[in-house]
């Protein structure tokens, strides 16, 4: 598996670690505006996201959203917005992370339901094309462009 890397390093990809959960979600940690956090790596996800709760946690500014938000199991969520953030997934960095910000708790139960640990958000596919992601399933790992 090791070829593949060095086959993309090359390219300018960053090779980031990520774990199969209890529940076969993709789960990696990320630091954003430099904290650290477990979120759950979505190519299903349009947008990345954090709960409410986390706010605070990462020290985003929040603004009002008129958005609506909708995920597996739920529609119509009230959402926010959070612009000009860092987010750093291993070595791969982006300046300009915009999150969207919304009501996880149903995320979050579903995992607990499953003892699988909670998660501070998702990183969705705005993510995975601005780095042009590749997902590697069998070796755990997924590269991003820098």
């Amino acid at each position: 598996m090791d070829k593949i890397f060095d086959a993309l390093k090359s390219k300018g990809y960053k090779k980031i670690k990520l774990k199969i959960s209890k529940t076969h979600h993709l789960v990696i940690k990320a630091k954003v505006n430099g904290i650290s956090g477990n979120f759950i790596l979505d190519t299903g996800a349009s947008s990345s996201c954090v709960g409410f709760g986390d706010v605070e946690h990462f020290n985003l500014r929040a603004e009002e959203s008129l958005t609506k938000a909708a995920g597996a199991g739920a529609v119509g969520m009230d959402t926010q917005m959070s612009s000009n953030n860092t987010l750093q997934l291993g070595r791969w960095k982006t300046d300009d992370f915009s999150l969207v910000i919304f009501n996880m708790s149903h995320v979050n139960l579903a995992l607990e339901q499953y003892k699988a640990k909670p998660v501070h958000g998702i990183i969705g596919a705005d993510i995975l094309m601005k780095g042009k992601g590749i997902i590697d399933y069998h070796g755990e790992y997924f590269y991003l462009k820098q």
